[in-house]
């Protein structure tokens, strides 16, 4: 299965941003499905059935080892001229310590991770479309300011862009399923394959 741990922002987070996104929606992107927004915190690619239950019990103890947070939607930024993002603002240090736990517990239970970076909180919002297919939780250079980038209109935009708060209080094991159909444009399908409580 191809996984990754994220955390989910609710739906009336989605909704704000949604409208914030509406008059942006053009043919020269391919924006992500809402069902793709999200907060990946650590991208596993294909992960063996036999690593499951190892995977399983590592994430329980990430979860119940980090109290919940506040997080809102902020901004916006990109991956060089390949991906547009929204941001997130609020108890960052959290986010970034549940993503450090998050990937050292797929080390640990043998998923074999790639080199782990600084963590950029980011939900991918659309793509370049060399970038049609794929997963979004890659790394590149985070430049928020975009000089030069043919995201410059999307960027300032959405740069003033603030969600309402709301409350972190879950880890999920989300699968992506790629698009094997081959018709253009066709984003991949996520399911929330398993969820843990944090902390308090």
């Amino acid at each position: 299965m191809r996984l990754f741990a994220a955390v989910l922002p609710p739906e009336a987070a989605v909704a704000e941003l949604r409208e914030a996104a509406r008059p942006l929606r053009d043919d020269r992107l391919t924006w992500t499905a809402e069902a793709g927004w999200h907060f990946t915190l650590a991208f596993m690619g294909e992960v063996h059935d036999d690593v499951l239950p190892e995977l399983h019990a590592r994430l329980e103890r990430a979860a119940h080892r980090t109290a919940s947070f506040a997080l809102r939607l902020h901004g916006c930024g990109h991956f060089g001229d390949r991906a547009l993002w929204a941001g997130a603002a609020g108890e960052l240090d959290a986010l970034r310590l549940l993503a450090d736990r998050a990937d050292a517990a797929a080390r640990r239970a043998g998923v074999p991770m790639k080199q782990h970076r600084r963590y950029t909180p980011h939900l991918t919002l659309a793509r370049s479309h060399s970038r049609r297919h794929g997963h979004g939780g890659g790394h590149g250079h985070a430049d928020g300011h975009g000089h030069g980038t043919p995201l410059r209109p999307y960027l300032d935009a959405l740069a003033d862009f603030e969600g309402t708060a709301w409350q972190v209080d879950t880890l999920s094991l989300v699968r992506s399923n790629l698009p094997v159909s081959g018709v253009p444009g066709e984003q991949p399908r996520y399911e929330t394959v398993r969820a843990w409580p944090l902390a308090g």
